[in-house]
């Protein structure tokens, strides 16, 4: 029960820091949803950084790497160390600046005054919506699938179907609750204050379990014999990426360039003090990457010996958990699972507060400007009634998804950041392409909804691991697609007026 308890008290200082924030509150929707702009350097790169780690970078990176090898981290972690924070600096400084001039809170309400079009909302929100909905699901997932890792055996006549473990389901559900609480109570600056505490968490604790496991895979005295001793029982071919196409690395340094269309990223973006608060995460941010991916992938890739003993039906998602449990005792397998734990919470927050904020400001289109207070906190409670509303979905959805057979964490996050790349043409060419018009943009939304769901389709929902199209994986169809159709139509159909090009391409 130690590991339990330890956990449980973790779960608890995540409520009263929600509670907390809550004193801060200034009632209005400007507060909840963005904390009246109010983020400092800090708390932006540890909320930045949070939401960018997910159950796919600890759990699925595991997971991936016990299956293919360290070449994982060159798939993923390299470019994204590079590439995040140049969209940071390419888009999310802009975005920020745009914001602040013109008091956006969502993508879509600059969307609408970049295109000129109202109804943008009711085409791009469905979009965001259905392709951001699995990167929720593998969180949740992964905070089930980890604590029941951790937990097998406590309670072998309670939950005998589980191995003796919490059932999924019913982690899945605490951990759903916990977030929904301190997200209800708190808004953004609870989610923010959050993230950067679990975001310390999981960074120190990450390091501490690379040590503990590298100790018990490699079974020696001391550390660099154990390192030594981990890496020479590893099959070679898993040592090294040669027997990953390059085709593939090509691929997958599209990946990164997701993060300039999700949308809980835009919501953090516009959060910021100033523009100063971005220097600190477009500086840091790629250590914090490297001291994130490479002990997972490490640890992935030395489980992958037969002498680890890692069972046969175990799922990928379940690896890490395994691990923390066989080769740590009771108090430090609590701890390190609560860092894990951390690193999935840590993106679900940001998440399910940007639904709510995009449902309330546009689909209902509620906004704060020239309300009165009542009116003012009616938004409020519509934004937290939908956050209820959207946790609920996402749940039922995740235990849905679980029953799905052959499906990884790591290839369902590769479905969802291959639809938000697909997007990133369209924000990219409303920052610095005078020529984008109303019609390339639906046409680019369209083409990338359809298509997405076409491939996902045709990939037999994301069972099928090794899946291309015409040769190529699905991330650079998508984006080819989408890219072509943007520029195609926007050459043909009629801009903005020069009203709206002088608003967002100001002369200098």
């Amino acid at each position: 029960m130690t590991p339990l308890i330890i956990i449980g008290i973790y779960l608890v200082i995540l409520l009263a820091l929600g509670v907390s924030s809550n004193r801060l509150f200034k009632g209005t929707s400007l507060d909840y949803l963005l904390a009246s702009h109010s983020i400092g350097p800090f708390l932006l790169l540890m909320s930045l950084f949070g939401t960018t780690m997910t159950s796919f970078s600890l759990v699925g990176s595991t997971g991936e790497s016990y299956a293919d090898g360290i070449g994982v981290y060159g798939l993923m972690a390299s470019s994204s160390a590079l590439l995040h924070p140049l969209c940071f600096f390419i888009i999310g400084l802009k975005v920020w600046k745009l914001g602040r001039d013109h008091g956006y809170t969502t993508q879509i309400e600059f969307f609408k005054d970049r295109l000129e079009s109202r109804r943008v909302g009711w085409v791009l929100f469905p979009v965001l919506v259905g392709i951001v909905i699995p990167y929720v699901l593998i969180g949740i997932l992964g905070a089930g699938i980890t604590i029941n890792a951790v937990s097998r055996g406590v309670f072998p006549d309670a939950f005998s179907e589980s191995s003796g473990g919490i059932p999924i389901w019913l982690g899945s559900l605490v951990i759903c609750g916990v977030v929904l609480a301190y997200v209800f109570a708190g808004g953004m600056r609870g989610t923010a204050w959050a993230n950067a505490f679990q975001t310390t968490l999981f960074m120190a604790l990450g390091v501490i379990t690379f040590f503990v496991l590298v100790k018990g895979i490699g079974g020696k005295a001391g550390f660099f014999e154990s390192l030594q001793a981990a890496s020479q029982a590893v099959d070679p071919d898993k040592l090294s990426r040669e027997h990953m196409p390059h085709r593939l690395y090509f691929a997958f340094l599209l990946v990164p360039f997701s993060i300039g269309m999700f949308p809980h990223i835009f919501q953090h973006w516009l959060t910021a003090r100033d523009a100063n608060a971005f220097k600190l995460p477009i500086v840091v941010h790629p250590l914090f990457v490297m001291i994130v991916w490479a002990p997972c992938v490490l640890i992935g890739t030395w489980a992958s010996a037969k002498s680890v003993g890692i069972p046969e039906n175990l799922p990928s998602a379940a690896i890490l958990g395994f691990l923390v449990k066989h080769h740590s005792g009771e108090v430090l397998s609590g701890l390190l699972t609560a860092g894990i734990l951390a690193a999935i919470m840590s993106s679900l927050d940001s998440q399910f507060l940007c639904l709510g904020t995009m449902f309330t400001r546009d689909v209902l289109g509620r906004r704060d400007s020239g309300s009165s207070e009542s009116d003012d906190r009616r938004t409020v409670l519509l934004a937290r009634g939908f956050v209820v509303f959207i946790v609920a979905l996402c749940y039922v959805l995740a235990l849905l998804a679980g029953q799905a057979k052959g499906v990884s964490v790591f290839n369902l996050g590769i479905w969802c950041f291959s639809g938000f790349s697909a997007l990133f043409p369209l924000i990219a060419a409303a920052l610095y392409w005078r020529g984008l018009t109303k019609a390339g943009a639906y046409a680019s939304i369209l083409t990338t909804a359809v298509f997405w769901v076409y491939l996902l389709s045709d990939a037999d929902w994301g069972n099928d691991q090794h899946y291309s199209f015409l040769g190529q994986h699905q991330i650079v169809s998508l984006v080819v697609a989408s890219t072509i159709v943007l520029v195609g139509v926007s050459l043909v159909t009629r801009r903005p007026s020069d009203e709206t090009l002088t608003k967002f391409f100001p002369k200098t």
